[in-house]
């Protein structure tokens, strides 16, 4: 059975860091275009960041650019979301998700992903 398992969340101060991981269990990442998404209590979800090794670059929404960081350690099957200079509009629950379709492309924020873990909240504030 393919999982998707998020952890690393919690409470941070502003300007604070966190690293989440994604755990996969029953595949390969390799194969997988990994993304990254976020929803705060009465907004939509929104896409945080693509990548896949096929095209080897990582996309993100601008509200995170130069801030967040996603890579992945293929021996663990583990995708990480470093998270720096955290802001309070920042606080959202985390989803990683994975599709086979293993390119980003251009409307990387609109492709669709066949798993998703459960997700982990992330809080900023002081």
């Amino acid at each position: 059975q393919l999982q998707l398992v998020e952890s690393g969340g919690g409470l941070v101060q502003p300007g604070g860091s966190l690293r989440l991981s994604c755990a996969a269990s029953g595949f390969t990442l390799d194969y997988y275009a990994i993304g990254w998404f976020r929803q705060a209590p009465g907004k939509e979800r929104e896409a945080v960041s693509c990548f896949t090794r096929r095209e080897g670059s990582a996309y993100y929404a601008d509200s995170v650019k130069g801030r967040f960081t996603i890579s992945r350690d293929n021996g663990k099957s583990t995708v990480y979301l470093q998270m720096n200079s955290l802001k309070p509009e920042d606080t959202a629950v985390y989803y990683c998700a994975a599709d086979p379709n293993p390119y980003c492309g251009t409307k990387w924020y609109r492709r669709g992903y066949d798993y998703w873990g459960q997700g982990t909240q992330v809080t900023v504030s002081s």
